[in-house]
């Protein structure tokens, strides 16, 4: 009895060891040799201008491609990008030939589009990635150069880029752009606003290099050279030069950015500016604070920056910022973002602006940010924008007009 008992468990044991289940494992999903690339967001937004109409957008914008399989390093990226306008009372700031055209609205930038966002070719191999034609660039936080991805037109850019990572902790990127898409269209013809002209696609002769080292721990090191001309917007010609650094210390994570421009724009006789960003971030719990403080050199310009992500959500620095018209800004603002319910995440930011100095000078804004993911594809926005103006003059003589901005957005990507 004994021996037949011993037999059993012996090939019980066996069996359970030789079993699928401990052996095999499920073998994974090929990857498909083409990959669609699929982003639809529907949003209603809200802006009031002082001196101009209120306005009102209802857009429905389908960015819609797809990405081929790497082949020996090469892979294809194509992509349409298609814009309707299902209640067009604004200013979509494009011209008489964009959809929709109303000079007494309030400009809200998203106008009825039908065109190719991305097409490139991207190779992979010997720790480098390099593609070749129109495609989207960020760099850092996108105060330089960034794909303005707030607006339903995304900003991207036609040229050659180069990313190399040989050296372990260090990542080399160099940029040639010999076209700039912007967001307004391609119908795009006539000044935004008086002082802001040339909302059309630019051709450019661009050199942008960058730099980050994360080989010490915790530190994020960086740097940049951004050489930019304009064939038909000459004022925006500059020479940017700027350092960065990203650290914990103390309980509190810190950034910091120097930069000095050359051929600064035209609000200075100066031909240099300067530009700084500090930041100071702390994390309690689910928790998180930031102060922050950003100045611009008058006339110091970012033309190529995704601009709706600085100096608050309304929108009234953005003109004077990329054109370099300003007479200078000290953004000082503190933010807080904590969970509240049902996954929804809430940012309130406060912003004090005055021109060489912290101050209310300029004028103050309240920015408030509600975001729901509810999976991997869909994601609910809610954003608002309220700018006081205080008197002091932004760009000119003349003070920049209160604005107010609401928007409401379900956001889909596959």
């Amino acid at each position: 009895m004994k021996t037949k008992v011993l037999l059993f468990l012996s090939t019980a044991s066996l069996l359970h060891a030789g079993s699928p289940e401990a052996e095999f494992k499920a073998a994974p999903k090929p990857e498909p040799w083409i990959k669609p690339l699929v982003d639809i967001r529907m949003r209603y937004e809200y802006g009031d201008i002082d001196g101009l109409d209120q306005s009102n957008a209802l857009t429905i914008r389908e960015r819609l491609g797809f990405k081929t399989k790497k082949f020996n390093g090469f892979s294809l990226l194509a992509e349409g990008e298609f814009t309707q306008v299902p209640v067009g009372d604004y200013n979509s700031g494009g011209g008489k030939l964009a959809y929709p055209y109303d000079p007494e609205n309030t400009v809200i930038a998203d106008p009825r589009t039908s065109e190719l966002n991305q097409a490139l070719i991207s190779y992979e191999g010997f720790d480098t990635v390099a593609k070749v034609g129109r495609q989207k660039i960020v760099y850092d936080n996108a105060a330089f150069i960034g794909d303005v991805i707030w607006r339903q037109n995304q900003q991207t850019f036609d040229g050659i880029t180069l990313s190399n990572k040989s050296i372990p902790g260090l990542t080399l990127d160099y940029a040639y752009i010999g076209q700039v898409n912007r967001i307004f269209g391609n119908e795009a013809d006539s000044p935004l606003t008086a002082g802001f002209s040339n909302v059309q696609d630019l051709e450019s002769s661009i050199h942008l290099l960058h730099g980050s080292y994360t080989g010490i721990k915790g530190v994020t090191l960086g740097g940049y050279a951004y050489l930019m001309e304009f064939d038909d917007r000459a004022s925006w010609d500059n020479n940017t030069f700027g350092v960065s650094a990203k650290g914990d210390l103390l309980g509190l994570t810190l950034f910091g950015e120097l930069a000095i421009q050359d051929e600064a724009g035209i609000a200075t006789a100066e031909d240099t500016a300067w530009y700084t960003h500090l930041t100071a971030t702390k994390v309690l719990g689910k928790q998180s604070f930031t102060l922050g403080l950003e100045y611009l050199d008058a006339g110091f310009q970012t033309p190529l920056a995704t601009l709706h992500a600085f100096n608050g959500w309304a929108d009234a620095f953005i003109g004077g910022r990329a054109e370099g018209t300003h007479n200078g800004l000290a953004d000082l603002y503190v933010s807080h973002t904590i969970p509240i319910f049902y996954g929804i995440k809430w940012t309130n930011v406060l912003h004090a602006y005055g021109d060489s100095g912290i101050s209310t000078g300029i004028g103050w804004e309240y920015n408030s940010l509600l975001v729901k993911k509810f999976d991997d594809h869909f994601t609910a926005i809610a954003k608002l924008g309220l700018f006081e103006s205080e008197g002091d003059p932004f760009v000119g003589k003349k003070a920049l007009p209160t604005t107010a901005r609401v928007s409401i957005e379900l956001n889909y990507t596959f």
